[in-house]
């Protein structure tokens, strides 16, 4: 509801409040749609919403108001706290702008020919660090996603990090993703080495080999996959099997320019199978929810919300 982040901003005018009201007395349809936003921005967990009068029963509305006034001696300690958390989390985005020889915005897809001959397709918001000093290949993914198809040299084996994940091969193709509580290799072609740190055991892999290694406790998980549902990404379709829709939403929010918020937790833990168009995220996110009877709400151009209503 673009009405209802506008209202939001610190300097709005008088113009704004007098266009709203006339909006607002305008139709059912219009006091509806704001009841609407109201509800959506208040499930979110966010602060008292502008107007709130106009949805909420007047007893309530001034009990909130009275708890509000309370929170008011905390605003300066709160505006400190945020400033700290701004740069905690640019503080991880930043490194990797520092560090990443090749990188990705959102929705976009790149293909690098390293040094060597070998190529790499990065997927949406990814970054990799190449080094290759001293004769050796070796690639750090750093976020996001990346398929290599490695050119074959005995002599010069190529090695990938992610996340505490390595790779070792002469020749192959495979792909690798790290997201917050995991990171996964699938293999496409040829045979490769998997090593995760702290650990001695050396996985080798397969083509058609789909393996996950969790963050928490290094535990390793193997799946079977076709080889041509791997990397599908580089076609612009994603392909997920039996996965929640929150994982689901966190790979399509690398496409979508707009800020994917699920606040009912039912909905983001039902699980899915299935192939979705990264061309079209909006459309994805519906695919995704309408199964379950949710909806995707489009509150503004940089907001969506899913849920069950």
């Amino acid at each position: 509801m673009d009405w209802f982040l506008r209202l939001r901003e610190p300097h709005r005018t008088a113009t704004d409040e007098r266009d709203f009201s006339l909006w607002f007395n305008r139709s059912p349809a219009h006091r509806d749609a704001w009841m609407k936003a109201c509800k959506t921005w208040e499930l979110m967990g966010e602060t008292t919403p502008i107007h709130e009068d106009l949805w909420r029963p007047a007893g309530q509305a001034k009990m909130l108001a009275a708890r509000h006034r309370r929170r008011v001696w905390g605003m300066g300690t709160a505006l400190a706290l945020a400033a700290c958390l701004v740069l905690a989390l640019a503080g991880p985005s930043l490194f990797i702008r520092y560090r990443a020889d090749f990188r990705t915005a959102t929705a976009e897809l790149r293909k690098i020919t390293l040094e060597d001959g070998s190529a790499v397709e990065l997927g949406a918001e990814s970054a990799i660090d190449a080094d290759f000093a001293n004769g050796a290949r070796h690639v750090t993914l750093l976020s996001g996603e990346a398929f290599f198809d490695v050119k074959h040299n005995p002599a010069r084996p190529f090695t990938v990090t992610a996340a505490g994940v390595k790779v070792t091969v002469l020749g192959t193709a495979f792909d690798v993703r790290i997201k917050p509580e995991n990171t996964t290799v699938e293999l496409v072609r040829g045979v490769v080495g998997l090593t995760v740190d702290g650990a001695v055991r050396t996985f080798e892999l397969s083509p058609g080999d789909s393996v996950t290694v969790s963050h928490t406790d290094g535990q390793v998980s193997r799946a079977r996959l076709a080889p041509e549902d791997m990397a599908a990404w580089r076609n612009g379709r994603l392909f997920v099997n039996d996965v929640t829709v929150a994982s689901v939403v966190e790979e399509l929010q690398r496409y979508h320019s707009a800020w994917i918020s699920i606040p009912s937790g039912d909905l983001a833990n039902r699980r899915v199978t299935g192939l979705y168009d990264l061309s079209d995220p909006d459309r994805a996110l519906e695919a995704l929810v309408q199964p379950y009877g949710g909806r995707v709400h489009h509150i503004s151009p940089y907001l969506r919300v899913l849920a069950l209503f």
